[in-house]
């Protein structure tokens, strides 16, 4: 973790100090499932983050090692944000969350469609999942 000093040494606690705010988790989602990877198009979610939020969690997510930034093959002026394999793991937990969201709430139906296929076989669904991911780098 950066120099930040830790609330405890519960791993949940620790984690949580990285990725357990929501705009950090909406931007894992993003790189995950939308295969967003500019600033602008976080901005462009439907969560509408504001831009010194978005910038202060992409700089956390970087510092700890869930994002990197590269070169934008396109423009000088923007630069691409990737998952790292420290993030990529997080895919399962992710997954999870969004499972048991459908379980108590209504999710759009492109997101139940994917959930679907998780719930037919998980563990193949996320070696999968991850493996497609890390084909990125």
């Amino acid at each position: 973790m950066a120099a930040s000093k830790k609330r405890s040494k519960c791993p949940i606690s620790t984690s949580l100090e990285i990725w357990g705010d929501k705009w950090s988790l909406l931007i894992i989602r993003d790189l995950m499932f939308k295969k967003q990877s500019t600033y602008g198009d976080f901005l462009k979610s439907e969560e509408k983050i504001a831009t010194n939020i978005l910038a202060s969690r992409l700089l956390v997510l970087e510092e700890n090692d869930l994002i990197v930034k590269l070169e934008h093959p396109e423009s000088k002026a923007k630069v691409l944000y990737q998952l790292t394999e420290k993030g990529i793991e997080l895919f399962p937990v992710v997954l999870e969350i969004s499972l048991w969201a459908e379980k108590y709430y209504e999710i759009p139906e492109e997101r139940k469609i994917i959930l679907e296929k998780a719930k037919q076989n998980k563990t193949e669904f996320i070696e999968k999942s991850v493996k497609k991911m890390k084909e990125k780098f």
